[in-house]
């Protein structure tokens, strides 16, 4: 199962940017442990601070992909576009954030891309992400069926 990890503007200064909010740990150190922990995903991580880049990976892989783990960033309280773009493809779509959105200032407590997304996982920092794709590996098919000694 392909699986995209798509992170908005600023987070390529995870570690440290605000390590108070956001920790002290880079995306790029935590996607090895990721990688390790959900071997059956093909894990694809890309991060941009552009919102028509961010698009265009939505638009790219969102027939195709399994699954979608996006952290849009400040975006997540301004972009129609991107709702919009959530809203259009098939691919189902869990929205991280690394802080509790309820904890923060009141104009970060609204989600404009939420209502398209199957759930939203927030205030957990990087485990955020794996909280998400806990999710996705509940939806991989099981094996039904008795053991046979």
């Amino acid at each position: 199962m392909q699986i995209l990890l798509l992170n908005g503007p600023n987070l390529n200064l995870l570690g440290r940017r605000e390590p108070g909010v956001y920790g002290t740990r880079s995306f790029e150190d935590f996607l090895p442990e990721l990688k390790e922990a959900f071997p059956q995903f093909d894990l694809v991580y890309f991060q941009s601070n552009h919102e028509g880049e961010l698009l265009d990976k939505l638009h790219e892989v969102g027939f195709t992909y399994h699954g979608i783990v996006f952290n849009a960033g400040g975006y997540t309280h301004t972009s129609v576009a991107l709702a919009d773009a959530i809203a259009a493809i098939g691919t189902p779509v869990v929205e991280v954030h690394l802080s509790n959105l309820h904890a923060r200032e009141e104009f970060r407590q609204k989600s404009l891309i939420g209502k398209n997304c199957v759930g939203s996982i927030s205030g957990f920092k990087l485990d955020s992400y794996r909280l998400a794709l806990h999710y996705f590996d509940g939806l991989r098919p099981k094996r039904v069926g008795f053991k046979v000694s």
